[in-house]
């Protein structure tokens, strides 16, 4: 057990780190900050001490590499008291996407563990690589200080089997690790427990259907706090309508791109991953920015709206039936937390259910949790704001401090 209260959270992206540092004896935040542009010319770090008034600063200069921005972040830290030499900094946690079955739980980073995020590569090639990079990086600034990695994966892993696994060759499936991971995951875990907070009642004794919907969307049941099913897949690919990922789609079609447009492979992933969704619809990503642009009358703007609400509510019907009883529908993330129309929209005709949402509270604009159903709807509808840092930096505390 550690005296040492404080823990530095890091998720690390290709091209940006984004961090904080928390004090665990009240959750507090003492600092956050953002580098982007990581290898740029125009390379960014933002960072906003909220400890004593203290000002948010910023530079603008090349950072050549992760090694380069965690140094400067802790160049950052240390001016204002808070350097990562500190006694008080017990651990430092890192955003993992991928821990495929193996990690159910957050672990403390060996060369073991690290060696099997690697084997991981393969099926998440776009952010396990960047989330290596930045473990390698601050072990090399603190090689004695714990460093634990807390999956995005994890939460999903009490999926059943049958929740889990493709209906293909089971011998491929195994050989090439072909099966539903979801993703997410502290997002899902953090919404889920605070909805069953908020309901006044332990999370063992709830269901909920979160909707995490952010440019990046997934939804999840939870009965009695364990993750049933989720939408996301082997990669992040399936599932939701997402702001420039397709979701769902027949896989036939990436045979006929193939066959008859003559596309590659790597075209074809292009397509699915950066340029459909919303953004493949109607041109933008922005929830607002389509909003604005039904009000005045886009036809492509509402087709894209009709079809990510269409989506949505076969998610949240095939989830009910999952689950069987549900007591909560709970919005979470950017578009969950901020865009009332998306709410109504996705609750809209589903009365038969007992979910419904009451217009004043929807369109209530709060950073709090809250209820946005009516008092005697049956299930209750929650917008709930995720705080995946604080879930990171909870699992890591916990881990170790025991």
């Amino acid at each position: 057990m550690t005296s040492a209260t404080r823990v530095l959270v890091l998720n690390s992206g290709s091209s940006s780190v984004k961090y904080q540092l928390l004090d665990m004896t009240d959750s507090s935040r003492l600092a956050v900050g953002l580098v982007e542009r990581i290898g740029e010319a125009t390379s960014r770090l933002v960072h906003t001490p909220l400890t004593d008034g203290g000002a948010r600063r910023e530079r603008t200069a090349p950072i050549a590499d992760h090694a380069a921005a965690l140094k400067a972040v802790a160049e950052e830290l240390a001016a204002d008291g808070l350097g990562l030499d500190s006694p008080e900094l017990a651990a430092i946690g890192h955003r993992v996407v991928h821990g495929g079955l193996r990690f159910s739980a957050p672990t403390v980073i060996t060369d073991e563990v690290l060696a099997e995020v690697e084997r991981l590569v393969p099926v998440a090639p776009l952010h396990n690589p960047a989330n290596i990079t930045g473990i390698r990086t601050a072990q090399a600034l603190r090689p004695d200080l714990p460093q634990v990695a807390v999956f995005d994966t994890a939460f999903h892993t009490t999926m059943p089997e049958y929740a889990a696994r493709y209906a293909i060759d089971a011998e491929t499936a195994d050989a090439y690790r072909i099966r539903r991971y979801g993703f997410h995951g502290t997002s899902h875990a953090y919404v889920s427990r605070e909805t069953a907070r908020l309901l006044g009642k332990d999370p063992s004794e709830v269901n909920v259907i979160v909707l995490h919907l952010g440019n990046g969307a997934s939804a999840s049941a939870v009965a009695g706090g364990r993750c049933v099913d989720t939408s996301m897949g082997l990669t992040p690919l399936e599932g939701l309508v997402m702001g420039t990922r397709s979701g769902d789609i027949d896989p036939a079609v990436t045979f006929h791109l193939k066959r008859v447009a003559g596309m590659s492979v790597d075209e074809i992933d292009a397509l699915l991953n950066k340029k459909s969704g919303l953004v493949g619809l109607c041109g933008d990503n922005d929830m607002r920015e389509i909003r604005r642009r039904i009000d005045e009358g886009d036809e492509r703007a509402r087709l894209a709206f009709d079809v990510y609400i269409h989506r949505l509510k076969k998610y949240i019907g095939g989830y009910y039936a999952v689950l069987g009883r549900v007591d909560a529908v709970a919005f979470t993330a950017g578009v969950g937390e901020n865009a009332a129309p998306v709410r109504e929209a996705a609750i809209e005709g589903l009365a038969e259910l007992g979910l419904a949402v009451d217009a004043d509270l929807n369109a209530v604009r709060s950073g709090e949790p809250r209820l946005i159903s009516p008092e005697d709807a049956r299930v209750a509808v929650a917008v709930v704001p995720t705080d995946e840092e604080l879930e990171i930096a909870r699992q890591t505390y916990s881990l170790v401090n025991n």
